[in-house]
């Protein structure tokens, strides 16, 4: 049973689409009884951050903005982000696409693409300008750009046995659109740097021990407890909601800051030697095998 299956059995409520248009990438559903958005990846031709994704996912956060701001049909106490793709939450940038932009030594396109990474992810950290909470569901491999997204969720809930890192360092590069600014403000600058450099996947049990993970689930049982976080968040409104607001102001990410790294990492893919660009060659490879 996938996903999306899984929840629907799960909650007896009723859900309906959030928007009046449907997603070719991206599958979205409304739980009217918790005021809650869930979108489901499913991107193609490979489960990674393509442009269609990048795109989808910013009108589903715009319409869930304006709908808090000026609707009246669905309220959004929370926005949840998972996958309908077995054993993937999101594998992170669009390696395919990377190449072909690098050969062609096209900087503007290369930095289009990323500026739409950190315009999502940006726009997730700081739940969509609005009074709500983001959370991740990850309940599959979440490897380079997908762990960044996973990350920059207000609260971060994976299932054991599921694996998180950021390989970029294998292709002699580094992760660029939120990494280090998130890792650093949750585990410190050092154990951020050990974890970037690496290259290393990680289970979400460590993860969750050295804590950049906010919540471990049994295996089969995120949905379960993503509903047991947002029925505790619910009895404590006040509390959480404050707590919500008092980590924005201690822990601010600028979004210049992350532009500012995006233009080192784009700087820096276009460095990438021929050596490099095989072993990226592979990492696409990998990639179309976990297709969706």
């Amino acid at each position: 049973m996938n996903n999306l299956a899984r929840v629907t059995k799960l909650q007896s409520v009723t859900k309906k689409p959030s928007a009046e248009h449907q997603y070719s990438q991206l599958s979205v559903y409304y739980d009217a009884k918790y005021k809650a958005g869930w979108y489901y990846m499913h991107a193609s031709p490979r489960p990674c951050f393509t442009a269609q994704l990048l795109d989808e996912i910013t009108d589903y956060q715009k319409s869930v903005q304006f709908e808090g701001k000026y609707g009246d049909a669905y309220k959004y106490d929370y926005i949840i982000a998972a996958s309908s793709v077995d054993n993937v939450f999101n594998l992170g940038g669009d390696l395919a696409t990377f190449l072909s932009l690098i050969k062609r030594n096209d900087r503007d396109a290369l930095l289009t693409y990323a500026v739409k990474c950190i315009d999502t992810l940006y726009r997730n950290m700081v739940h969509v300008d609005s009074e709500l909470t983001t959370i991740a569901l990850v309940q599959g491999d979440a490897l380079g750009g997908g762990f960044e997204g996973a990350l920059s969720s207000n609260v971060t809930i994976a299932e054991r046995g599921t694996k998180l890192g950021l390989p970029e360092v294998l292709f002699n590069l580094f992760p660029g659109m939120g990494a280090y600014s998130l890792l650093s403000r949750k585990v410190g600058a050092g154990k951020a740097e050990e974890i970037i450099l690496s290259g290393k996947l990680y289970l979400a049990e460590e993860l969750y021990e050295m804590g950049v993970i906010d919540i471990l689930a049994e295996k089969g049982e995120g949905e379960m407890e993503v509903y047991r976080y947002i029925k505790s968040a619910n009895r404590k409104a006040n509390s959480y909601q404050a707590m919500r607001r008092v980590k924005d102001i201690c822990s601010p990410i600028s979004y210049q800051e992350l532009f500012d790294i995006t233009e080192v990492w784009v700087d820096s893919a276009l460095k990438l030697t021929d050596k490099d660009l095989r072993m990226m060659e592979k990492l696409v490879m990998r990639q179309t095998a976990n297709q969706a």
